[in-house]
This record gives structure tokens, sequence and C-alpha cells, in this order.
């Protein structure tokens, strides 16, 4: 259980519950999505192919689409147990942060998120649950180790990714990093609810909360561990909501926020 006195410290956006059929696993996989389509209902049905509802339950937290991609019943259908619908400001951390908050009080002991654009294989979710459950507290997708695939990445971010990114969070965090900007990962119920980590905070309203916790949860000593998995961009698209002159050097921006610790708690 989490206090009252801890839950009013929380600073998460307001968010609605459009559909909530309850817990059934210790896991759970959260997956961000605005606007996505084809792309969401494709990894629905590639998660559904793969069973993957039957050792987590699937959480969606919408952005606010508008696009019709999220009916109840096709959902449901492909074992989704809930949808969430964020009202307050704030993108992809914003998000999370109603997920996050969202999981932990209903109970679930490892929280996995996958980006809901189709790009990451969902079936790699039954060894991020296996690493959790050993003790791990935060585990990494890399599409960079061996075993992993990397496939039409665009080389501007395959280069940023490999020799800005990656390195500077390795540097900052002491763990060795090789794929820092996937948001394909998974974290313990305990380092979520840590306050020297504190991932409830107002701050953390864009792309923020990613390469923060990559650089703060290392520091603290937390067992982090990568795992080699396929990422794949389509043929002539590249599905992302960061623009490509402002929104990556924003990202830049946030990158060195977190390695010189902006983002810790005072």
């Amino acid at each position: 259980m989490i206090s009252e006195e801890t839950r009013k410290k929380w600073q998460v956006p307001a968010y609605d519950r459009s559909f909530w059929l309850g817990r059934r696993h210790n896991a759970c996989v959260v997956i961000p999505v605005i606007n996505e389509g084809e792309r969401i209902q494709a990894l629905m049905g590639r998660m559904a192919a793969q069973s993957i509802s039957s050792i987590a339950d699937i959480i969606i937290v919408d952005g606010g689409s508008t696009d019709g991609s999220l009916e109840h019943a096709a959902l449901q259908a492909n074992g989704v147990r809930g949808l969430l619908v964020k009202r307050g400001a704030g993108k992809l951390s914003a998000q999370l942060r109603c997920a996050y908050a969202f999981a932990l009080i209903e109970g679930y002991e490892a929280v996995i998120t996958i980006d809901g654009n189709n790009k990451d294989d969902p079936a790699a979710i039954p060894e991020f649950i296996d690493k959790l459950s050993a003790g791990f507290d935060f585990v990494q997708a890399s599409r960079f180790l061996s075993g992993g695939v990397a496939k039409n990445t665009p080389l501007v971010r395959d280069l940023a990714i490999r020799m800005i990114h990656a390195p500077l969070l390795s540097i900052s965090s002491g763990f060795k990093w090789t794929d820092t900007t996937q948001g394909f990962r998974g974290y313990s119920r305990r380092m979520l609810l840590d306050p020297a980590i504190a991932p409830f905070r107002d701050v953390f309203f864009g792309y923020e909360l990613l390469a923060y916790l990559s650089h703060r949860v290392p520091r603290l000593k937390y067992r982090c561990i990568e795992l080699p998995t396929s990422r794949i961009y389509p043929e002539g698209e590249v599905p992302t909501k960061i623009s490509s002159v402002r929104g990556n050097f924003a990202v830049l921006m946030v990158l060195f926020k977190a390695c010189l610790g902006f983002f810790d708690p005072k």
C-alpha cells in the first residue's frame, strides 16, 4: 500500500480511466500513444499473437488521440486491461507519470513500457519480466547489443545515439549504456517509489523522464541491465513525435541537463 502522505507529494497530471478491468498479474505493460492509428493496432495484434496478456496486464495511456484507433471493444479483444486518458498538460513524460502512478497504486511490482508505434518486438517482454523478477530494477532494450536488430534507423539518429546520447549518459551514470533513447524498458516498484529518484514531478513534461532515469538510477546503485531487442523502422517512414531539427535540439538539451544533474531531487 502507498500512504496518503506519499501520494499527496506526487505531481501527476489529471487523467481519466476510460476503462479498467482490474489487475490480474504482478507485472504490467504500459503503452503510451497519441494518434498511432494502424501502428497501435498492429502492435496489439502482435502482442495478442504472443499471448503477452497471459503474463502481464496491458495498459494503454493515451495523450489525447483523435484518430479513432483506441476503440474499447477492439482493445479488449486483444487483451488490453485498461485505457487511461491524460487530461492534464504535457507530452510523453506526463503520460508516463500518469501510467506509473496508476500502476503503483494498483499494486504492480514490475512496470514495462513499450512504444505504441510498433517499432519494437514485444516478444522480449517475457525476458523483461524474468529480469525484474530476478531482482533487476531497470531493464533497458538495446538494438545495438550483440543479438539485437537495428533496421532502417535514420542515419542521424543512429550516430547521435551511438556517439552522443549513450556515451554521455554512460559517463554521467557510471553504467555502460548502448541505447538510451529507447522507450522499451522495465522498472521495479521499489525503484519508482524511491524518494531519491522521485519520478512524479512536473519537471518531467516532455522527454525528460527517460534520460533522467538512465542517469539517476545507476548512480543510486540500483541493478541495471540491457537486453538485445529488435527495433525496426518502416521503410520510407519515421514514426516519431520528435521533429527533425527543433525536436532533436530539445532532446539534446534534455540530455545535457540530465547528465549535469539538473533533474535530480533537490
